[in-house]
């Protein structure tokens, strides 16, 4: 993959990434501003894991599992609270947490799998998608078998212009045939390879 497309995804990834920060922010203030212990509770739940770590640092291993313990249940009554509170304002749980577009990755492009950092199937479609609009397939509504028409080629032969002993409209349903066969039959690892080559303007594709 060229070093450029990635930049170009990684810097579309990247405002996503703050955009969703800066909404959830901005929604989180405008609650927390006319919800006092809304509010309350959310200065308690970073007060309290930033109070536990300080002990745990300073404690030795029988009184860390202990203010572990004491932290998990504090922290859950607090999230229970917060999250009743939420839903008698008619919001979901989540409501103060970023809304990334993918929730696998959370708008990183890539996840954690058995310890190793890999490519999210989100940031592959990405990928994809612009590699499809640079290769001129876009419009396959309309380019396709259903709209292939032979008329547009001539159908008299002449080998001195054509260098072909069969007529241009012959000669294109001949390859139809074969592209037709070909997608047909791409499943099968026996079936050939297509390769289609010559100058600009030799009728490579067709017009409708």
């Amino acid at each position: 993959m060229e070093k450029s497309l990635l930049k170009q995804i990684l810097h579309e990834y990247d405002e996503k990434r703050n955009k969703a920060n800066l909404l959830a922010e901005k929604r989180k203030a405008e609650l927390l501003a006319v919800n006092p212990r809304l509010s309350e509770i959310e200065k308690e739940l970073a007060n309290l894991s930033l109070q536990t770590t300080k002990a745990i640092l300073i404690s030795n291993e029988s009184e860390k599992e202990k203010l572990l313990s004491d932290l998990k249940k504090k922290t859950n009554a607090l999230i229970k609270e917060k999250s009743a509170f939420l839903k008698s304002l008619s919001k979901d749980s989540d409501f103060l947490n970023p809304q990334f577009e993918c929730k696998m990755c959370k708008d990183t492009g890539y996840v954690l799998r058995d310890g190793v950092s890999k490519m999210c199937t989100c940031f592959k479609q990405r990928i994809y998608d612009i590699a499809y609009n640079k290769s001129n397939m876009g419009n396959l509504e309309l380019e396709n078998f259903s709209t292939f028409d032979s008329r547009i080629f001539s159908d008299k032969v002449n080998k001195e212009i054509y260098k072909s002993d069969i007529s241009p409209r012959q000669n294109i349903k001949l390859i139809k045939e074969k592209v037709q066969s070909f997608i047909d039959n791409f499943d099968d690892p026996a079936e050939k390879n297509l390769l289609f080559t010559g100058n600009t303007g030799v009728r490579k594709n067709f017009s409708y």
